[in-house]
């Protein structure tokens, strides 16, 4: 079992750069299957612009409140 204060290590972590990872994944996935189905390859590039910008915005809130 992870301690208490392990674990709310990783819930700040998580709040912190679970969006930029997702977007990260999603724009892996847009290149492997770039050209092979388009609408998934547009639906894939969304996620890579939504969740990037919410994971740039998290981390630039993350970093502010630590300054």
């Amino acid at each position: 079992m992870m301690s208490n204060g392990m674990s709310q290590k990783l819930k700040k972590w998580r709040a912190t750069y679970a969006a930029s990872i997702t977007a990260l994944a999603c724009l892996y996935s847009v290149v492997v299957s770039w050209g092979d189905n388009w609408f998934f390859t547009v639906i894939l590039a969304l996620g890579v612009f939504i969740c990037g910008t919410v994971g740039f915005i998290d981390i630039k809130r993350a970093l502010n409140k630590n300054i």
